[in-house]
């Protein structure tokens, strides 16, 4: 189990935080499948033969849906697996997706790509080198992933975070990276 923010002194007073929510990932699952179903019932039922249900039936029926898949994602397995971020002068922290976090010193770090995957937000870090990568605890979970294909031009490593479920959202950190990075 990765080590939450809260237990972990961060390298400066200046620190940013931004961490996975269940209740963002609840919010956005919801409303997907909400308006999915909304958009397309009308079109099951017409190609069914159906008779024509109210507006509000269809929603209410979408809702309880929404509600049933959204619930059920959001407390799954791959849900609770807590990512955070946390960027400040002293470096940037990183915990993926129940990893145990490290710490790159801004000078060991020689690019972070915020990008997007299909429907996902994803954070690439490509550190200078990962003897340079510090450990945040003794505990032996594992770093977060690496993505070792052509993320880098120089085909270097770089550790990789789902920021999807992330709040504040990925533009924020985008905003914080670029503020940290120059």
């Amino acid at each position: 189990m990765s080590i939450p923010p809260d237990e972990v002194e961060a390298p400066a007073d200046d620190a940013v935080l931004f961490r996975s929510s269940p209740w963002r990932t609840f919010a956005l699952m919801f409303a997907v499948v909400l308006l999915a179903y909304v958009a397309v019932s009308p079109l099951v039922g017409l190609v069914l033969g159906a008779p024509d249900e109210r507006w509000w039936s269809t929603l209410a029926q979408g809702a309880v849906i929404g509600v049933v898949v959204a619930g059920g994602y959001a407390l799954s397995a791959r849900s609770a697996l807590p990512t955070w971020v946390r960027a400040s002068s002293g470096g940037l922290e990183l915990a993926a997706q129940g990893s145990d976090p490290v710490l790159l010193a801004w000078p060991d770090i020689d690019h972070v790509v915020v990008r997007r995957d299909g429907l996902r937000t994803m954070l690439d870090v490509t550190p200078v080198d990962l003897d340079r990568v510090h450990p945040v605890s003794e505990e032996d979970e594992g770093w977060p992933a690496i993505r070792d294909d052509d993320a880098d031009p120089q085909g270097r490593p770089a550790f990789t975070a789902d920021l999807t479920e992330v709040w504040p959202g990925p533009r924020a950190l985008r905003r914080e990276l670029a503020r940290r990075m120059h």
